[in-house]
């Protein structure tokens, strides 16, 4: 038996605007309102509702189909204030039972590598958030980029969790495969580690509309029979992708839709698979083996480490000044400043610095506001100085 687990990354973060030295000290705000309510409008009219609406479809037609989300924080926000119906289509999905949701960092944030008190905070944030907007109390949760080590599942199993995922990286697995469940090495109450099928969910998310690759185009049915192939060498095909897959990414007029559309019939066609959410997974399955993860690990690039954030000198001087003004914010008792620094946190705002393939036109310039790494981290800079300034002024 084959459980598909489908899990879509939502998220949109708060993009700073062009922020230059001039405004420094003039009370100027640092969040760019006019182009985030644009590219959140174009997102949820090309991805979000066209893909809920199919997800719909598939519940009401595949008593069997299942599926899971999360949504960050500042996506949330954001649809609640400029895109409703979009937020409503979510909570239609929510309501059907077969729709899990899972908990992260409400901020999108890097805050455990830098803030356990603060990533803590964050995660309690985003859980009341999905209770008080869904009615939904998360049991498994996904940390910001799928960045994990040994450290973020015993912190996360202490604060209640039975199940963190990952990506299932080849220098973490080795010889052994993504399609079973595994024990963190330091698992103390049975937390449980699902890891992505990253070579699967990366046919759809990356490689779907790339007519160089060998096995373009990618059909439904020929996707089922790769997912079917693992009966007998696993019990779960994870498939993890960012929800902007569909529709952004990969455009309409790729097929991607029809193919989302027919995906699970196809799937269901064999009579050992089904639909299982991670919540439901962590429950049915036992650990084959424990999982020793000493270096954090993420999603990104071929190296899958923490480089595509954290990566050079801009990068590391922008978030220890971010990091290093924790104390000061929360004792200032300002809300505002509170709540423009957890908004600062967004790891977006470091991709946007990241150098490694800038000349190539990448992923990492998808969504991105800046022409340049080194611009992006001038007017990150320019708004700490801002903080600064403000702080000084709440003291005098």
């Amino acid at each position: 038996m084959v459980s598909v687990c489908l899990y879509f990354q939502v998220h949109q973060p708060y993009r700073i605007r062009n922020f230059t030295v001039f405004d420094i000290g003039n009370r100027a705000g640092y969040f760019d309102d006019e182009k985030n309510t644009t590219i959140l409008k174009r997102v949820a009219s090309k991805c979000y509702l066209p893909s809920n609406k199919v997800i719909l479809e598939l519940l009401d037609t595949h008593p069997e189909f299942k599926a899971s989300f999360s949504l960050s924080g500042t996506v949330l926000e954001q649809l609640e204030k400029n895109a409703p119906e979009a937020l409503d289509s979510f909570k239609e999905l929510a309501k059907t039972g077969r729709v899990e949701l899972l908990d992260e960092t409400y901020y999108h944030s890097l805050a455990f590598i830098y803030s356990k008190k603060e990533f803590q905070d964050q995660v309690k944030m985003h859980s009341s958030k999905i209770r008080k907007m869904f009615g939904k109390t998360p049991t498994v949760f996904r940390n910001t980029e799928l960045i994990y080590n040994n450290e973020i599942a015993n912190f996360v199993e202490k604060m209640g969790y039975k199940g963190v995922i990952a990506e299932g990286a080849d220098h973490i697995l080795g010889w052994r495969s993504p399609n079973f469940l595994y024990r963190p090495k330091t698992a103390a109450n049975g937390m449980k580690l699902l890891l992505k099928n990253y070579k699967l969910s990366d046919d759809v998310a990356f490689r779907f509309s790339e007519r160089s690759w060998s096995e373009w185009p990618l059909t439904a049915d020929k996707f089922a029979s790769w997912v079917s192939a693992i009966n007998g060498n696993g019990v779960c095909a994870n498939l993890f992708m960012d929800y902007e897959t569909f529709g952004e990414h990969q455009w309409e007029e790729t097929g991607i839709f029809n193919f989302l559309r027919h995906m699970p019939g196809e799937i269901l066609k064999h009579p050992d698979n089904d639909f299982r959410t991670p919540g439901e997974l962590v429950g049915l399955h036992e650990p084959v083996g424990e999982m020793d993860i000493h270096n954090l690990i993420s999603w990104a690039d071929i190296e899958r480490d923490l480089s595509a954030w954290l990566g050079n000198s801009m990068q590391h001087a922008a978030i220890r000044e971010l990091y290093g003004m924790e104390q000061e914010i929360k004792e200032s008792g300002d809300q505002d400043l509170l709540e423009e620094w957890r908004r600062l946190q967004t790891s977006d705002h470091f991709y946007y610095m990241c150098t490694k393939w800038f000349s190539d036109g990448d992923v990492h310039k998808y969504f991105n506001p800046y022409d340049s790494p080194y611009d992006a981290f001038i007017s990150y800079m320019n708004i700490i100085n801002d903080l600064k300034i403000r702080l000084k002024t709440k003291k005098i």
